[in-house]
């Protein structure tokens, strides 16, 4: 099964950072795909993707508006980088750019 991990983060920390995350794990869960998704929001960092997952992932998505924290922690994975509100929008089209991007 194809793994992805992903960080979704907004300037304010707040409605985009969530709603990017559950939009990736919808259309994810959809097409058959594991995903886990850290958030990087006014609380702080929620579900912290653990070494693990990382190293086991295909594929890193980036939905983000604002630096990622300890972003060193994804070097020498492929990592598709968007925005928030583009995720919001059509969370399906980003998790098929993914998707994508691992067969390159």
């Amino acid at each position: 099964m194809t793994k992805i991990v992903a960080v979704t983060a907004c300037i304010a920390g707040v409605a985009h950072t969530y709603m990017a995350a559950e939009n990736l794990k919808k259309y994810a869960k959809k097409e058959g795909y594991d995903i886990k998704v850290e958030t990087q929001g006014a609380m702080g960092v929620e579900h912290r993707l653990s070494e693990g997952d990382i190293k086991d992932a295909d594929v890193v998505i980036f939905a983000v508006d604002t630096t990622v924290s300890e972003s060193d922690r994804f070097e020498g994975k492929k990592i598709l980088k968007v925005g928030t509100s583009e995720v919001v929008k059509d969370g399906k089209s980003t998790i098929d750019q993914a998707i994508d991007l691992i067969s390159k």
